[in-house]
């Protein structure tokens, strides 16, 4: 069983991101994974996520967004999570702008990976205690507590 330790941590977490687009935020983020060495390429994974993007909405609402890669140069999976006061469109099917944004990436070597760890976040997600539990938290050592209880993997 993968543990959520596994694929985030502190350096991973933007507590006040400050993109106002998806694309300014999706690159904010995706620096993250590069600097922590979980990603070889970082214009190459932006356009992974964006092909992705443009097939659907990753915005699942309740100012929830949850894009997701898997790509080649995706060296090991991981999360990178934001937060965002003024939020960014995703597109949500309520029309809610993301104020937690979560971005998986998953080497394309791995079967299903991305939708197992996207189908327990969504889970965790519909809880409106968790929701506001993480928009309420400005620390990234208690932010990583209330995801690794709230998201089982």
């Amino acid at each position: 069983m993968l543990k959520i330790s596994a694929l985030i941590n502190e350096d991973l977490m933007i507590t006040d991101l400050s993109a106002d687009h998806k694309e300014k935020c999706l690159t904010d983020m995706i620096a993250l994974l590069k600097a922590e060495g979980r990603i070889e390429d970082e214009a190459v994974f932006l356009e992974t996520v964006m092909e992705r993007e443009a097939i659907g909405p990753t915005g699942i609402g309740m100012q929830v967004a949850i894009p997701h890669g898997k790509s080649h140069t995706v060296k090991s999976p991981a999360l990178v999570f934001a937060k965002s006061k003024d939020g960014v469109n995703f597109n949500a099917p309520d029309g809610s702008l993301a104020s937690l944004i979560f971005l998986i990436a998953v080497p394309d070597t791995t079967d299903d990976l991305h939708l197992k760890i996207l189908a327990k976040l969504a889970r965790s997600l519909m809880h409106e205690e968790f929701r506001s539990r993480l928009l309420t938290c400005e620390d990234k050592r208690q932010l990583f507590t209330i995801l690794e209880e709230g998201v089982s993997l």
